[in-house]
């Protein structure tokens, strides 16, 4: 496979085993079980909730058992694993473009947007630097805005990839300990982080571990952010405030 390819699933079990197997790749059979394998429209509002099959799913196995080769860039999987890179991969791809864009002739200082995961690098605007407007998932107007100079920004969130089967509500952030959409009392995490990809599995992986848990786990990795809970209070976390506008 490709050397970014590889690297990308590399960085995957990293994540893994660094967040407490809270970020895990290994949800795929459980993502499609609930339904997030098709678009919404397909997505039966009137199926019955043991349809979505995401109940007999269970636990995600983990990637105890992925074996990297690094020398001949080669990935195995044992049997029945399955790997699902949507928790890593807009960042991990912010990241090679911007750099590639950084390196083009004339370019000074680039801000790349993947899907809501943002990666500055270089020179920032005058004089505020580059001025994001922080996901606010239930509308309460207290997230606010973020100035970010270099870095990575990225945010998960349980209300933007939700759907209804049978009446019950789902959603694509699966804890891995159960195999269902999570509820962990958190509506949705911001992140700033030095990369995107990172910045990306910290923000999934605080989502799992709730407010408490979430917001040490952050600044335990040395980044920073916010986190919204399920009743609309807003937690900035330490070291935030320097990113304020």
């Amino acid at each position: 496979m490709s050397p970014e390819t590889f690297d990308l699933v590399a960085r995957a079990v990293e994540a893994w085993r660094h967040t407490g197997h809270r970020y895990d790749p290994t949800i795929l059979p459980a993502l499609e079980a609930a339904g997030y394998d098709r678009t919404f429209d397909e997505v039966a509002p009137s199926a019955p909730p043991t349809d979505a099959g995401a109940r007999a799913s269970g636990p995600a196995p983990g990637c105890a058992g992925v074996v990297l080769d690094r020398v001949v860039h080669a990935i195995r999987l044992p049997p029945g694993v399955a790997l699902d890179l949507g928790g890593i991969g807009k960042g991990y791809a912010a990241d090679l473009v911007a750099r590639d864009l950084l390196g083009a002739p004339g370019r000074h200082g680039v801000l790349v947007n993947l899907g809501g995961d943002l990666r500055a690098v270089g020179e920032a605007p005058r004089p505020h630097g580059w001025v994001i407007e922080v996901d606010d998932p239930l509308g309460t107007g207290a997230t606010g805005m973020l100035s970010l100079a270099t870095g990575a920004v990225a945010t998960s969130t349980r209300l933007r990839r939700a759907w209804t089967r049978g009446g019950e509500e789902l959603h694509h952030l699966i804890d891995p300990r159960t195999g269902l959409p999570a509820a962990s009392g958190v509506a949705s995490v911001t992140v700033i982080a030095g990369d995107a990809w990172r910045a990306e599995v910290l923000a999934k992986a605080a989502f799992l571990a709730g407010p408490v848990d979430g917001a040490q786990l952050v600044t335990d990795d040395g980044a920073t952010g916010l986190i919204v809970t399920d009743d609309g209070s807003v937690l900035e976390l330490d070291g935030v405030s320097q990113f304020r506008v």
